[in-house]
């Protein structure tokens, strides 16, 4: 495989017209590329500080064999599932057009794989920030008893509590970002379709997102309840609530991730009947 053989490119178009069928051939595993190209397709990359996004194709004799994209010099790549032949010859690629790259983030073997070969190239040391565990929806299965209270969709006049939440969830996951009504525009968070979770007396006890549709496949995310009131199966009950719109939607596939290192939300995820397909992994340098 040669360095040559990655082709790289500012223009979104021009890299969803190359490679958008080999991301669309298999969306479970491209859901992070096919996520964002979406969005900055439809929202442009001015909303999310994307103006110098980079995006790039493997390609040999006419086929594509992977792809990533950087949606800053201050972030990291997302990669598809490449082989350790295939990350080296990215890694070369990029040393020799003189990228430096802070972090990478794929499914766990191609993120290993391409932060040895970025150690070869380079001297830096890698370290693992996370692991993540991608789950794909088998059978939907209600949780038993539901908690007390009902799902109902977010509308605009709930923006000021969905923001509340939103903060909580980005603490609580280490996610540096400003959410208030200035910022909430440009954020990852405002793109998506949410339910809350109320108790009986109305109050949202747990809320869950679900990002649009791309390729049959929707995109769980956030999922989040205060530490106060966790333990009380509001997190499954509003999960299954959008799962199941989702399905209702069109979906053909339903996925979310989950911290690799939480054995309570990955068990309440396969207790729904979300089963895990991906392990996933980021690597800061």
């Amino acid at each position: 495989m040669r360095p040559d053989d990655w082709h790289l490119t500012e223009d979104i178009d021009d890299f969803l017209a190359r490679a958008g069928e080999f991301l669309r051939s298999r969306p479970v595993p491209h859901i992070m590329p096919l996520t964002w190209t979406a969005r900055l397709r439809a929202r442009g990359a001015a909303a999310y500080g994307a103006e110098a996004a980079v995006f790039a194709w493997l390609e040999r004799a006419g086929e594509v064999h992977g792809a990533f994209y950087r949606l800053s010099p201050s972030r990291g790549l997302s990669l598809t599932p490449l082989t350790a032949e295939q990350a080296d010859a990215l890694a070369a690629r990029l040393v020799g057009l003189g990228h430096s790259v802070p972090s990478v983030s794929a499914d766990a073997a191609t993120a290993a794989a391409f932060a040895e070969a970025w150690q070869r190239h380079t001297g830096a040391t890698p370290s693992v920030r996370i692991r993540l565990c991608l789950h794909r929806l088998g059978t939907l299965v209600p949780p038993e008893p539901f908690p007390a209270g009902r799902g109902r969709a977010v509308g605009e006049q709930d923006l000021e509590q969905l923001m509340r939440l939103c903060r909580g969830f980005a603490a609580d996951v280490g996610e540096a970002v400003t959410i208030d009504a200035d910022s909430w525009a440009g954020t990852r968070f405002a793109d998506k379709r949410y339910t809350f979770w109320e108790a009986p007396d109305g109050t949202p006890v747990s809320m869950a997102g679900a990002n649009p549709m791309v390729a049959g496949l929707v995109q769980v995310d956030p999922v989040y309840t205060p530490a106060p009131l966790r333990g009380r199966g509001y997190a499954g009950a509003v999960t299954a609530e959008v799962s199941r719109a989702a399905l209702a939607g069109g979906a053909e596939d339903v996925v979310l991730f989950t911290d690799a290192a939480n054995p309570t939300s990955n068990a309440l995820y396969r207790r729904l009947g979300y089963v895990p397909v991906v392990d996933w992994a980021a690597y800061d340098f």
